[in-house]
């Protein structure tokens, strides 16, 4: 994002990014409990946010990890319950109550529940010098919130770390999991680069998020 502010935290008109999934969970159920994952170098700009914003919605604070796979396994330590854990990228902010609870009922039913949506670009694999084209037919782009049982997740993270590991699906199928694939929101965006946050503010403006 080029800036000193990590992107969960930048403002999309005038809301803090992180701010608006903690207020879509607890749209969804408000015993629901919300964990958030923040590295320890920014827990006193989130508490400063929290004052500024007036941020009511309970919540968990827990230390990140120095990967994506640390920080994740660092939540799930504080869950004491069987039952569906949603894991979710703080920076995809146009994610809905409605979208949660459709994704819990799809894991309820299958026992887990992955968002994706299907490509629009040619995709090509780079081999060196050489490429060649996929079929984008048979590819999805996934998206978070990732819907799991609690046992099973905490299973699949007691592998060691590696690289391949970007999300939570990758992690529970080299575990030997049965994944279910469910379908996305196109509005469901990722803020990655500075552009993300104008596009974002334009689905806001079109479609004001349902509760």
């Amino acid at each position: 994002m080029k800036g000193e502010v990590p992107k969960q935290f930048l403002l999309l008109n005038n809301k803090p990014v992180i701010l608006y999934s903690i207020e879509a969970f607890y749209a969804f159920d408000t015993s629901l409990q919300i964990i958030l994952v923040i590295h320890p170098d920014y827990l006193n700009y989130w508490n400063q946010l929290c004052e500024k914003f007036k941020i009511s919605v309970p919540f968990t604070i827990v230390t990140g990890g120095e990967t994506r796979f640390d920080s994740v396994k660092n939540g799930l330590d504080t869950i004491a319950e069987n039952g569906l854990v949603a894991i979710h990228d703080a920076a995809r902010p146009l994610v809905t109550a409605e979208f949660i609870g459709s994704l819990f009922s799809e894991a309820e039913k299958y026992g887990s529940a992955m968002p994706g949506i299907p490509l629009n670009d040619t995709i090509r694999v780079i081999a060196g010098n050489t490429s060649r084209q996929l079929e984008r037919t048979f590819l999805r782009a996934m998206q978070t919130p990732q819907v799991y049982g609690v046992t099973d997740l905490k299973m699949a993270y007691k592998q060691p770390f590696q690289p391949l590991f970007t999300d939570d699906a990758s992690v529970m199928q080299l575990a030997g999991f049965h994944l279910h694939l469910t379908e996305g929101r196109v509005v469901n965006i990722k803020i990655t680069n500075p552009e993300d946050l104008v596009l974002a503010e334009t689905f806001l403006k079109r479609e004001p998020l349902r509760k």
